[in-house]
């Protein structure tokens, strides 16, 4: 007889724990790489990610390498809940990350009806044609769902658990937000702070230490500066919010014990 697994008959389903989803981010373009294109497309997935409890774990760049690209698909959403790719999905010889998401899981790219139909519309408005450049936009894995481009019309699309964005900001971002709403929610990460005059090396001990008592809590620290002071910020991470005050409240005193200034 099989062992049963699942959780105890007295715990009422809600009350089960269960993980937060994760996700993973890549990055598509030789041009990230090279420096000419600037990405801000990882800062806000992550940020909009943390507001959902979605707990972002890995973030790629890779280049226009199709079986490089591919791998790193497989491998990713094998691992995460949720994988968002950025870039590769315009009209020019470069744009292959349909293509490789279609390699990636075995399945052919053909023309999408919906998706050629909205880019007719958009082309027609505007008195341009719907050349064969532009129908490459409407190329969608067979299973693939699309995901609306209110900017620019060209839509990306969602195959299981990959969802295909963009590289524009002002489109990545309008995508995502037609995504997030569908997305299981994990519990909020919340962050407290605490900044001092002390280097990384005068609180390391010490803040070994505290992470060593907390440890559900992330406990980081990121030196920077205020004006022409050295400015150092304690920060810590977690769900409880109780506990996350009474980590704060350590900081602040490990700061005074080891002779430093809040900032």
């Amino acid at each position: 007889m099989a062992t049963d697994t699942s959780a105890p008959s007295d715990l009422p389903a809600a009350e089960v724990p269960t993980a937060p989803p994760t996700a993973a981010v890549l990055l598509i373009g030789n041009e990230l790489l090279s420096g000419r294109t600037k990405d801000i497309n990882l800062a806000h997935i992550a940020e909009s990610l943390v507001g959902r409890g979605i707990r972002l774990l890995e973030a790629r760049v890779i280049a226009d390498i199709p079986q490089a690209i591919v791998t790193a698909l497989n491998e990713l959403r094998a691992n995460h809940d949720y994988v968002f790719t950025t870039g590769g999905i315009g009209p020019t010889h470069d744009d292959i990350t349909a293509d490789c998401v279609a390699e990636a899981f075995g399945v052919d790219l053909p023309i999408n009806p919906e998706a050629r139909a909205v880019l007719q519309s958009f082309c027609d408005e505007r008195e341009i044609e719907l050349n064969e450049d532009r129908l490459r936009m409407a190329r969608i894995p067979t299973g693939a769902t699309l995901i609306d481009n209110p900017v620019s019309a060209a839509p990306g699309f969602r195959l299981d658990n990959v969802f295909v964005m963009a590289g524009v900001p002002r489109i990545m971002q309008a995508m995502l937000a037609s995504i997030l709403p569908d997305l299981r929610t994990g519990p909020i990460m919340h962050s407290v702070s605490v900044g001092c005059d002390l280097g990384e090396g005068t609180v390391a001990s010490a803040l070994r230490a505290l992470q060593e008592a907390h440890p559900v809590v992330e406990i980081g620290s990121y030196p920077g500066k205020t004006g022409q002071l050295g400015r150092l910020s304690l920060v810590a991470r977690g769900t409880d919010e109780a506990e996350l005050d009474v980590v704060r409240q350590a900081l602040t005193e490990m700061v005074s014990a080891l002779g430093g200034q809040l900032t």
